[in-house]
């Protein structure tokens, strides 16, 4: 699909054996697509915030309670692939706007409401270091942006009146225990332990998704753990092989490995063991990389044995901190 609408015009007129005749002139709206998707999916991140606190999004006069969640989340995304569109510019490389991707808030409910956003690069080779600074711009512009959020969320954490308010049976049967629960990461785990105020009440990760701040800032994690595994085409597997070139197939290879095995440990409940070890979602993301992503990157530098050199292989090293740090095995329980 072509990124602009296109339109006609019928300035131009040619003379043929004496007749007229109409020749059509395209005329281009510029990034027309990416500004419709745009509205699209702010529209669906606030129905999405809405359902999130547990009130109906048919009804309009509650579209402004979803609109905090919606600006947050969508400056998550915005400024990861913002991030990868200035490094491109930064090389020259021709790149698109970007492409954000609704997901309808009533299909799969409770959802993000998004599916993220994406650009296309015009070129199918550059410099390992082009590859580089591409791949790693996005996931630490919205790493970063994650964290402010996070920090943002529990320095200004709510009384308990405001779950009572979502659930009001809490202040008389006690908050439940069960249902939609995010997982812990490494970073949400220690941020909710350095930032929340002495004595404030510290929502249980089954309630976490009230919390527009808490919810954008885990999502945020999430998104870019998924896009820092050093595997095919995803940022981590740009960082990865631009890193190690050809030798970047073993690590590929080995954290598909431990993909399968989170993804696999998600049956371990099924089988009557109570440790939970891992989710049978990352199988499907098991299936997207088998069959869309790939594993192994494709050769796509004409440099490919040139250092890359050491501030960029620091930044690179530190691109998997960044991952490991937000990588949950178990994202989401309770569906």
């Amino acid at each position: 699909m072509s990124e602009n609408n296109r339109l006609y015009d019928t300035e131009n007129m040619k003379e043929e054996h004496g007749f007229v005749f109409k020749q059509e002139k395209k005329v281009r709206i510029p990034y027309l697509t990416n500004i419709i998707l745009f509205i699209v999916t702010f529209f669906t991140t606030t129905f999405a915030g809405v359902v999130w606190l547990y009130q109906n999004p048919f009804d309009l006069n509650n579209f402004p309670n979803g609109l905090t969640y919606s600006l947050l989340i969508m400056l998550v995304i915005t400024t990861h692939e913002f991030g990868h569109y200035f490094a491109a510019r930064f090389h020259k490389i021709p790149v698109t706007l970007p492409y954000y991707i609704p997901f309808p808030f009533f299909f799969l409910s409770p959802n993000f409401g998004t599916m993220g956003a994406v650009i296309r690069m015009k070129v199918k080779t550059q410099s390992k270091k082009s590859l580089f600074d591409i791949g790693v711009a996005g996931p630490i512009a919205g790493w970063i942006t994650s964290l402010i959020i996070l920090i943002i969320g529990f320095l200004t954490l709510p009384p308990i009146t405001y779950l009572y308010s979502i659930h009001p049976a809490y202040a008389t049967e006690g908050i439940a225990t069960t249902g939609l629960t995010f997982g812990y990461n490494i970073i949400f785990w220690v941020f909710e332990r350095i930032f929340s105020s002495p004595g404030v009440f510290i929502p249980p990760m089954n309630e976490i998704y009230h919390y527009p701040f808490l919810c954008v800032g885990w999502f945020g994690l999430l998104i870019t753990a998924l896009n820092m595994m050093p595997i095919g085409q995803l940022d981590g597997g740009h960082i990865s092989y631009a890193m190690f070139g050809k030798k970047h197939k073993y690590l590929a290879y080995t954290f598909f490995g431990l993909l399968l095995f989170f993804g696999l440990a998600g049956f371990l409940p099924l089988l009557g063991i109570t440790f939970e070890l891992g989710s049978v979602m990352w199988l499907i993301w098991v299936l997207l990389i088998l069959f869309l992503i790939k594993i192994k990157h494709p050769p796509v530098c004409y440099d490919l044995e040139t250092p890359l050199g050491n501030t960029r292989m620091i930044i690179g090293w530190f691109s998997y901190f960044i991952f490991i740090t937000s990588f949950c095995p178990l994202p989401v329980t309770g569906t």
